[in-house]
């Protein structure tokens, strides 16, 4: 069966939603690194957050989610395109010890110094264009409220997420409170009051039913009562960005100094892929054409214009 996305909105609520199951997906990313439970559930949780998020942007680009951390777990990582291309990884500290039962601030939070950051990178920049990104303290015991917080300090918009991992799947429910029309974000007793009555709904559900339970399922047992319009499903799926190319521009970046001397030093470079494992190996003629080409670009630039 094909990982799912559902876009949802309730007719007589300022009320959107989306529920998302990855399976397959999931187990390809899994296959490429053995996680220790604790880590693989922040990462499977993250994984349907970022799903989520990107579903609801009209956005022509990359999402990107970030978890940086002071514990035994360096860094979480998800990728998410427009069209819900997803890869993921995580970092561990070196001879790192994980517990069980680990919780996130145990895992990424040990001393409060953990960041949570939010990067939009357009895919079609203008001239001098940035990406877009947002970094906050890591305010929260879940990923769900971690995003929770972020969204309602960062964007102004009342979000409630339910999201649950296992080896198996990932699922995950997001809940938004829509704008007013007219942009004026004033909200009566009434919106709030549907608001309140969704969330309500929404939060009978238990981390051990999602994990157990298919989307649509899930749709009609938590909102059976109320008129929802259901759009047409999106479908997540792996997708690594990695090349050759890249890797030898960040070779580049690196400097020939420090590239010769890691060439003396062993023979010849191997890198992995962090997101899919790929190797990519250079060997002194690869570098030597790296640093020939990219002089060749310097050369062929226009007079009194630098290259970016």
């Amino acid at each position: 069966m094909m990982d799912t996305l559902q876009r949802f909105i309730f007719e007589n609520a300022a009320v959107r939603g989306e529920l998302v199951e990855i399976s397959d997906t999931w187990k390809q990313i899994q296959a490429r690194k053995d996680y220790p439970a604790p880590v693989r559930t922040l990462l499977g949780e993250l994984l349907s957050a970022a799903a989520l998020l990107t579903a609801n942007l009209k956005f022509n680009g990359m999402m990107i989610l970030q978890m940086h951390g002071d514990g035994p777990v360096k860094l979480l990582v998800i990728e998410c395109d427009s069209d819900l291309r997803l890869r993921a990884t995580a970092k561990l500290s070196e001879n790192a010890v994980i517990p069980e039962d680990a919780t996130l601030k145990q895992l990424v939070n040990v001393h409060g110094h953990g960041r949570f950051v939010i990067t939009l990178d357009p895919k079609d920049k203008l001239p001098g264009q940035q990406p877009y990104q947002g970094i906050v303290p890591l305010d929260g015991d879940s990923v769900a409220v971690v995003i929770e917080n972020y969204m309602l300090r960062s964007e102004q918009l009342d979000t409630k997420l339910w999201l649950a991992a296992d080896e198996q799947v990932s699922r995950g429910l997001l809940l938004q409170k829509l704008p007013r029309e007219g942009g004026t974000g004033v909200q009566t007793a009434n919106d709030a009051e549907a608001w309140n009555h969704t969330v309500v709904l929404a939060s009978t559900v238990r981390s051990e039913e999602l994990l157990s339970t298919d989307i649509q399922t899930l749709l009609r047992r938590l909102f059976w009562e109320e008129t929802i319009r259901v759009f047409e499903p999106h479908h997540p799926v792996f997708h690594c960005s990695c090349s050759r190319e890249k890797v030898g521009n960040m070779l580049i970046m690196l400097g020939k100094p420090e590239i010769d001397g890691a060439l003396a030093d062993l023979g010849k470079l191997a890198i992995n892929c962090d997101f899919c494992g790929q190797l990519y190996e250079f060997d002194k003629v690869d570098c030597a054409q790296l640093f020939a080409t990219d002089n060749a670009s310097d050369a062929m630039q226009p007079a009194g214009k630098a290259r970016h």
